[in-house]
């Protein structure tokens, strides 16, 4: 019988810094050692694990089609089928009539990822066909690290060859002659930083353009008018864009406006009244950006136009381009809101049925097409793919993905609740349960992230219903740090000011349970990578408040990440944490770092889960913080670890893994919540 692995402690500052010899077999025994304790404490769980997954899957339609997306002669568009991890990639010839009808006997096989995959991990980065249509470039990754091999597929004769270049990000951008290819390098931290240009035929690469500063990402990308390629350069704070004519792709970039410490703007190209325009989403004028034009010939910073003016109530996310409008995604009031501008027209708001949900442009398809896709969901209502007609307003639901089995989205009540924070500041709560569970304390699954002014709108899952079904409530803490409400709600939860991040999440705690939705008895938590810290640094501050979490690819290690520079993406991340070489920044850091405040208290019961390959969050983050609590806590509750040793920072990669890696989540809170397996 497996016991509880003690790991083995060192002198100095790190007692267990051994566990970061990535390889050795003492590491990878340890390891195993975990991953074997972790199972031997779930045993008696195995039919509940296999019940929750067959219970998942069957909600699921394995065998099912994406809505096609049309593209110049074709219908493009990926086929699952039952059993299979990944979807296949097709396409068929476009109708002539102007419908999304396949044609079952015309169709091609464009990728088939359980071919490639050969039963291990996957990951496609690049899938980009190319402007005539006769090939498709894509890139994979089979061990979860994030580097990238390339390939061209001949959709003609079926030909593939692999690129001879590596250390590749997976990028892969055409020019308009079809025979160019640009492609991103990583450096030794895992930074793309070097911009190649491969002609087909060529053994060799040249390379355009090298990122020197250790805080920027490179990228390259067509515009949504296809007559363009963008070269953007961004840190956490401050962006730079260079564009080259896709049609001459021998040529030079040239520059928009070179940085300024601060300034971010991203750009595209379209039409406006006619003429070909650029369109530029700047915060030079307010932290919420602002919308500008610029004449083609004439794109650099001196010529910008206001389109639209800065709003201190309306975070700019973002604009989509077509020919006949273009349209914002916007963030107001914590929500996503989409706004189109027809040209010659009004603008209006697109208008959705729930209050609380998820809304983004998911395809603006062609550029000369009339209609744009919007992909809905609520976290009581699976995902709607919505087709808008841009002039007038007019929405259609083209395809909502179905729940297999018996479901009815008005069984669940579906909320927007408000926490206070310790200084005042209201925190917005969304809260999904079944109608009748509402009204008595109930095991309640609280979720967050809060960092890198990302927003966890509210989305319904297949898998959650299991934990729903068995009285469960699910609630999404949108704490400082994320971008609910919008760059100042980001920036009062990072740098200095990260804490406001953690204290949020305890206020959202504690208001569920001050209401009645729960108890601090039936009260799990859970958050990955950076919401990983977040339950790390909780967990520290109010254990008691807590039965139980969930951490996935923590990133608690945060303090000696942080003075590694070495390490991948760390030199990037001083925008975000703040460089710990500064002694005001390092006993910020150290504050509030989980691994360094590891104490000697009673902590809930705890499933950490790390990737061996993961090149973001280091695995040994997650081993040196359980092998820590392991030897310090004061209380003997459920403490497991589970290392994917085939996996990165994303977890296993087919479907199917997945579904099994959620059952086993779910099991643990159903046992260490003492709850019924059924």
């Amino acid at each position: 019988m497996p016991e509880a692995p003690i790991a083995r402690i060192e002198p100095g500052d790190d007692p267990y810094r051994w566990l970061e010899q990535r390889d050795a077999p003492e590491v990878l025994a340890y390891l195993e050692a975990e991953n074997a304790w972790m199972e031997s404490e779930l045993a008696g769980q195995a039919e509940l694990r296999e019940n929750l997954f067959q219970e998942i899957k069957g909600r699921i339609r394995e065998t099912d089609l994406s809505l096609p997306v049309p593209w110049g002669p074709w219908l493009y568009y990926q086929r699952t089928t039952a059993g299979d991890e990944y979807p296949r990639h097709y396409r068929c010839p476009r109708p002539a009539d102007g419908s999304l009808t396949i044609d079952v006997g015309a169709e091609q096989l464009l990728l088939d990822p359980n071919e490639l995959a050969a039963g291990g991990f996957l990951s496609i980065g690049a899938f980009s066909i190319s402007p005539n249509h006769a090939r498709l470039a894509y890139s994979l990754d089979t061990s979860g690290d994030e580097v990238y091999q390339l390939f061209v597929k001949e959709l003609g004769s079926g030909e593939i060859h692999a690129l001879p270049f590596e250390h590749c990000d997976g990028s892969m951008t055409w020019a308009n002659d079809s025979q160019t290819l640009f492609f991103g390098e990583l450096d030794e931290t895992h930074r793309p930083h070097r911009l190649h240009r491969h002609r087909l035929g060529s053994a060799t690469a040249d390379a355009i353009f090298e990122e020197r500063d250790g805080r920027f990402f490179l990228s390259c990308y067509r515009a949504s008018s296809e007559r363009q390629l963008i070269l953007l350069l961004n840190s956490k704070t401050t962006s730079e864009a260079w564009v080259l004519d896709a049609d001459t792709p021998e040529a030079e970039f040239r520059c928009l406006a070179p940085r300024e410490e601060g300034h971010e703007y991203y750009v595209d190209h379209g039409k406006l009244a006619g003429d070909w325009h650029w369109f530029i989403r700047s915060n030079q004028t307010g932290i919420n950006f602002a919308l500008y034009r610029a004449a083609e010939a004439t794109p650099t910073r001196e010529h910008w136009q206001e389109q639209i003016a800065h709003d201190e109530a309306r975070m700019l996310e973002g604009v989509s381009l077509n020919v006949g409008a273009f349209v914002l995604s916007l963030r107001e009031g914590g929500l996503p809101i989409i706004e189109v501008h027809p040209e010659g027209a009004s603008a209006y708001p697109v208008q959705l049925p729930d209050a609380a949900y998820s809304l983004y442009v998911q395809d603006s398809l062609e550029f000369d097409s009339p209609v744009i896709r919007l992909r809905y969901e609520a976290l009581n209502r699976p995902a709607q793919v919505r087709q808008l007609e841009l002039v007038g307003g007019a929405q259609l639901v083209l395809k909502e993905t179905p729940v297999e089995g018996p479901f009815d989205a008005d069984a669940y009540v579906s909320q927007r609740l408000w926490a206070t924070a310790v200084d005042g500041t209201r925190i917005p709560i969304s809260l999904v349960a079944r109608r009748e569970v509402l009204g008595t304390p109930a095991p309640l699954y609280l979720y967050g992230y809060g960092a890198y002014g990302e927003s966890l709108d509210p989305w319904f899952s297949h898998a959650r219903l299991s934990l729903l079904e068995r009285g469960f409530v699910f609630a999404i803490a949108h704490v400082r740090g994320g971008g609910e409400l919008g760059e100042a709600w980001y920036r009062a939860g990072k740098l200095e000011n990260k804490t406001n991040t953690f204290g949020d999440f305890i206020a959202c705690a504690e208001h569920l349970i001050a209401r009645g939705y729960t108890t601090a008895a039936q009260l799990a938590v859970s958050g990955g990578s950076a919401g990983g810290l977040l339950i790390g640094a909780v967990l520290n501050q109010r254990p008691e408040l807590f039965a139980a979490a969930i951490a996935e690819v923590p990133f608690v290690d945060t303090l000696n990440t942080m003075q590694n520079p070495d390490l991948p993406l760390t030199v990037t991340e001083y925008d975000e944490w703040g460089d710990p070489a500064e002694p005001d920044v390092f006993e910020r850091i150290r504050a509030y770092a989980p691994y360094e405040n590891v104490r000697a208290q009673a902590y809930p019961a705890l499933l950490v889960v790390a990737g061996y390959n993961d090149s973001r969050v280091q695995y040994w983050e997650a081993a040196k913080w359980v092998a820590k609590l392991r030897a310090t806590r004061t209380d003997d509750h459920p403490l497991l670890l589970k290392t994917d040793l085939g996996a990165g920072h994303g977890g296993m990669s087919g479907r199917y893994q997945a579904l099994r890696d959620v059952a086993l989540e779910y099991a643990f809170l159903i046992k260490v919540l003492g709850l019924p397996e059924r």
